[in-house]
């Protein structure tokens, strides 16, 4: 008898484990959405206060994690590609043409003027991404568009940046035309910028001088992040996933079986990241990017926009979508 009273114990602490691993890895669950349209921009400053933003300057935000949101007219007609936040208060975001900042925590937004009216002459700027590395200097990323034939063709890439907080932007000049997606800094002189075509652009003077470097790829390249002035990871069109370990002088593609396009890499201490893309794909590591296993999102839609803390986070995406994690 003994040994089948083992065996019973046995299977159901193995039945157990099994639910318990599922679990752990279904850690993804919806929240009420604030909107029908695509949400592209996601920023938390704490577990509760949070800000998603998106299709025709559509923006809203959260004092209780997600639970409920408030929107916020903007009165711009533009998509929001980026929002950030310096620190509790101080935030901005970048929508086509405009860029908006707050200084009380997102109650209020006002526009400031990025660029003089007729700096580009007949061509079109468009923001995608905006960081600062301190109170004082930031940086804005996008292209230069030109209509033909009723389309918007990128015709040079754009970067602006600022060394008294905002007040006035100079635009630097780049090693490439190509239209950029995404800007990361650490610290106050290390930056980078990836872009289309797999561009990958490299700043370790507060973003006056720029390189490029080899990406290894021609796949668009959408999100970069980096927890320190060596380990980076960005990502981008067909299940492009790259890492670095000594600040991009060398980038190695993690080789997956998993073809999405992805949007979005956040990596939530040394060990811990995600990935989110296209088709409701979610992606998660724990040792530092070189392995990547796919968890269940519980939708089909895509996913533009990820922010993670180490025990929360928070996926947004098509058709309004919201996704909370919880460790």
């Amino acid at each position: 008898m003994a040994p089948k009273i083992f065996y019973v114990f046995a299977s159901l602490f193995l039945i157990f484990v099994s639910v318990s691993i599922s679990r752990s890895q279904t850690s993804w669950f919806k929240l009420p959405s604030p909107g029908s349209g695509d949400l592209v921009a996601v920023y938390f400053t704490s577990a509760e206060q949070g800000w998603v933003a998106g299709d025709n300057g559509f923006l809203a935000s959260t004092a209780n994690g997600g639970k409920t949101w408030t929107p916020y007219k903007l009165n711009v007609a533009e998509d929001i590609n980026e929002i950030y936040f310096r620190n509790d208060n101080n935030g901005y975001l970048v929508a086509g043409r405009k860029m908006f900042i707050t200084n009380d925590a997102g109650r209020t937004w006002n526009e400031t003027h990025i660029y003089r009216s007729g700096e580009f002459k007949n061509l079109t700027p468009e923001f995608l991404s905006i960081r600062f590395a301190d109170k004082k200097r930031g940086i804005a990323i996008g292209s230069l568009l030109r209509k033909v034939k009723n389309e918007d063709v990128v015709v040079d890439s754009l970067v602006m940046r600022t060394d008294d907080g905002g007040e006035n932007w100079t635009r630097i000049q780049m090693p490439t035309k190509t239209e950029l997606f995404h800007l990361d800094f650490n610290g106050s002189s290390h930056a980078w910028i990836v872009g289309d075509d797999g561009v990958i652009l490299a700043s370790t003077d507060s973003g006056r001088t720029w390189v490029k470097q080899s990406s290894g790829t021609t796949n668009a390249l959408y999100n970069v992040d980096f927890r320190d002035d060596n380990e980076g990871y960005a990502v981008g069109e067909k299940g492009t996933i790259l890492r670095t370990e000594n600040g991009g002088a060398t980038w190695t593609r993690v080789l997956t079986n998993f073809t999405e396009t992805f949007m979005r890499v956040d990596f939530a201490d040394d060990k811990n990241g995600w990935i989110v893309g296209y088709r409701g794909s979610i992606l998660r590591s724990s040792d530092k990017g070189r392995t990547w296993i796919k968890q269940e999102s519980g939708t089909t839609n895509h996913l533009y926009g990820l922010f993670m803390f180490k025990k929360y986070g928070w996926a947004i995406g098509a058709k309004g979508i919201v996704l909370r994690y919880e460790r």
